[in-house]
């Protein structure tokens, strides 16, 4: 069966293109942008960047949103702990944007999800609801109608109603209040195919190990070393912006000099739980001595964290440790009535946070700083965008691609704000028309509702490959909140090069099943095996591949500390392993 024909599809044949694309660049007819990082701030500066007209491609070492924005608490927020530092620009900004990826740029990605900020005195009641408060006030200031309810108290008995399973003596009462939840990965997925609508080239697997400079000394293009094929050529561009997060400071060194901005890395964990496990019809937020834990609801489970501790090891492989993973348990249960243990545990991850340093090195020209997020530009030509979240990633990308073009840009004014994703237009008639949907393929409330979360208005090709065959419209096996629909079509049109691909991004079937998908490894297969033309021993690779990586991960939790846990993490053998620069 041929793959639906859409402008947004992403192929390894189109990764190909683009790749050719970039090598046919000359010095005299260079790229406008080359971004370097397929996170949520590479992306949305892809996006930013070729909406603006220039001729742009972004470029990611390994798989899209593989790093730190596919292992956040997947919250959309304002940050309630800036309130606390008087940063009221700040929470209004993130108050600003979280409001307009729910009700204009991704409404399908986004949603409401109440949480609960449990009150252990009742003096406590008056400054809480007032900083809760002004919160809501923020957010009422921000452009276009208010995304979400507005606060309201809770005494103990209405705050055990909401939520049965915390502890009695926990709290005298909550205040309940709402921010946004969304799949992480899936935002950047969007965002790069959003992108590549509008005309950029994306490559993943695709590593920068040199910055080239013009004989002036100014950064003009990069060599890139193609992982697949170990190709190695030059791409030439007018602008190359890093956002590689915690690997800032190592792409940085590539354009030699001792500019830039100064990076660390401080690693935060989750752990995943069925959701029949604790009863609760709202999330919780919980001060402890190190960080904020949250207690997220999330389709059929709960995400509970997050840790914060520094990270000095390997980048690309952060691993929740025993002491992770007792850690959570022992604040999560201190107000639990029914406490968890290991065995509740059905998945885990760890993420590396991009904590930016005040400061920039010597040498550095610095454009905008706020206590998020900072633009500078260690050398000409090239821009470092550092530090921020998740859920400031547009204004982050606009501030990027500004200081990028410098004295251009206001003839080039920033436009995302009024650019919806892919599935956010037509979203309202697709839901209308999930009924019909459900009543054709015999979907379930509760698949339609997966189904429009995670695709939007692009249920529609769901719909259409399933008609061309009808045993798509069935769920895995093994694997049962995902069609066989959903893997053949992140095949066919959502850049998946490899197994883990699909297994990590493209899904979350790695820490939504107990047994890491192992079950449904063989089904997937040979779905995404079919449509890439694997053959019997490409299969079998991905699958030694993938097993190796959770066997390895699985062990790593046993370790008691980090040191430890990478040395055992390190031994699962890379499917498309990244040079190690100097």
């Amino acid at each position: 069966m041929s793959a639906l024909t859409a402008s947004t599809a992403m192929t390894p044949e189109t990764r190909i293109r683009s790749l050719e694309a970039l090598k046919a660049t000359t010095p005299e007819e260079p790229l406008d942008v080359l971004i370097i990082g397929g996170g949520v701030t590479g992306a949305g500066t892809a996006l930013d960047a070729v909406t603006r007209g220039l001729d742009t491609a972004i470029i990611e070492a390994q798989d899209w949103a593989s790093g730190t924005s596919s292992r956040s608490s997947k919250l959309v927020h304002g940050g309630l702990r800036y309130l606390q530092m008087l940063d009221f620009s700040l929470v209004h900004e993130a108050l600003t944007e979280r409001d307009l990826l729910i009700n204009k740029l991704a409404p399908h990605l986004v949603k409401p999800v109440p949480f609960l900020f449990p009150l252990i005195k009742q003096y406590e009641r008056p400054y809480i609801g007032a900083g809760i408060m002004l919160y809501d006030i923020l957010a009422s200031l921000a452009p276009g109608k208010r995304a979400m309810p507005f606060h309201r108290h809770h005494g103990r008995k209405s705050m055990e109603r909401r939520f049965p399973s915390l502890r009695h003596d926990a709290a005298v009462g909550a205040i309940e209040y709402y921010d946004g939840s969304v799949d992480d990965a899936r935002l950047v997925l969007t965002l790069t195919r959003t992108a590549v609508s509008y005309g950029a080239h994306a490559c993943s697997r695709t590593q920068v190990v040199e910055l080239t400079k013009s004989p002036a000394g100014r950064v003009n293009g990069a060599v890139l070393k193609d992982l697949e094929t170990g190709d190695t050529f030059t791409v030439h561009a007018r602008h190359v912006i890093n956002s590689t997060g915690v690997w800032t400071e190592e792409t940085e060194a590539l354009a030699g000099g001792t500019g830039g901005l100064k990076v660390l890395a401080s690693k935060g964990i989750h752990i995943v739980v069925p959701r029949d496990r604790i009863k609760g019809n709202a999330g919780l937020i919980l001060q402890t001595e190190k960080s904020v834990l949250f207690v997220i609801p999330w389709s059929r489970y709960w995400v509970i964290g997050t840790t914060d501790t520094p990270w000095e090891h390997d980048l690309q492989h952060p691993v929740a440790t025993a002491e992770d993973i007792d850690y959570v348990l022992d604040h999560a249960n201190a107000v639990l009535q029914d406490p968890l243990t290991r065995d509740d545990i059905i998945g885990t991850w760890a993420g590396l946070r991009p904590l930016l340093q005040p400061g920039t090195k010597e040498g550095t020209s610095s454009a905008k700083v706020s206590r998020e997020h900072t633009v500078a530009s260690p050398n000409p030509g090239f821009t470092v965008i550092a530090g921020g979240k998740l859920t400031t990633y547009r204004v982050m990308a606009e501030d990027a691609v500004d200081f990028a073009l410098g004295p251009e840009a206001s003839a080039r004014p920033s436009v995302t704000n009024n650019i919806p994703l892919l599935g956010a237009v037509g979203l309202a008639a697709m839901t209308n028309q999930a009924k019909a949907l459900s009543k054709r393929f015999g979907w379930s409330k509760q698949m339609i509702a997966h189904l429009l979360h995670r695709y939007g208005s692009m249920i529609n090709e769901i719909a259409a490959a399933c008609g061309q065959d009808p045993s798509l419209a069935e769920p895995l096996t093994h694997a049962d909140a995902y069609l066989r629909a959903e893997i053949w079509y992140a095949a066919h049109n959502e850049g998946v090069i490899h197994l883990e691909d699909v297994m990590l991004h493209r899904t979350r079937i790695i820490y939504e099943y107990a047994d890491k998908g192992r079950a449904a490894i063989d089904e997937i297969t040979e779905i995404v095996g079919e449509a890439l033309g694997w053959d019997e021993d490409r299969r079998a690779q991905e699958k030694r591949s993938y097993l190796e990586r959770i066997d390895a991960e699985e062990a790593a939790e046993q370790e008691l500390d980090d040191a430890a846990a990478e040395k055992v993490r390190l031994r699962a053998t890379e499917i498309a392993p990244m040079e190690r620069l100097a």
